[in-house]
């Protein structure tokens, strides 16, 4: 699947998107497109078109708006796809989330419990404290402040270079 990176009307990262919504949204005149795919067209009735790859959303909102979603991947985008015992990056499939206080000792499914855990140290802690498993946490978890979806299609860090020159350093995975 293609997917487009939406920019917000300040030219920042906001989400990641298939191409049809880009397409849907443009046609709707909610973005314009920025940039075209070099490689890829859109087969269209009797001729192609450019597929859009960067588009910007024309409506201006305030981002303190956006609700953070609580799920598996925007864990690991926090995260970095980092392993928060051993400092690993990891693909997804290699990753698992581990609760900091285990849920058999009252730890809650929340931003500030949960953290990414490779594999091996997820087994490693199992149903333990962090002290009783002899481990450190690479971080503190909290809920972060600004997340963008972006992350959630970047599994294994893989940034299209379309992209780039719109990426912002501090949100790289």
């Amino acid at each position: 699947m293609t997917t487009v990176l939406f920019l917000d009307a300040q030219w920042r990262p906001l989400r990641v998107e298939p191409w049809q919504r880009a397409v849907a949204d443009f046609m709707l005149g909610k973005v314009e497109v920025i940039e075209y795919s070099k490689d890829r067209m859109i087969q269209g009735i009797g001729r192609q078109h450019p597929m859009p790859i960067v588009v910007r959303v024309l409506r201006h909102f305030k981002r303190d708006r956006i609700r953070i979603k609580f799920s598996r991947i925007n864990i690991y985008a926090r995260d970095r796809f980092t392993c928060q015992y051993c400092g690993g990056r990891f693909m997804t499939e290699e990753l698992n989330f581990d609760h900091v206080i285990p849920r058999s000792r009252g730890g809650r499914t929340t931003w500030e419990n949960i953290v990414t855990a490779c594999i091996p140290c997820n087994s490693t802690k199992g149903d333990r404290t962090l002290e009783q498993a002899g481990l450190k946490l690479l971080s503190k978890p909290r809920k972060p402040a600004y997340l963008p979806a972006i992350t959630v299609r970047l599994a294994g860090g893989h940034i299209p270079d379309e992209w780039k020159p719109y990426w912002s350093g501090t949100l790289e995975p």
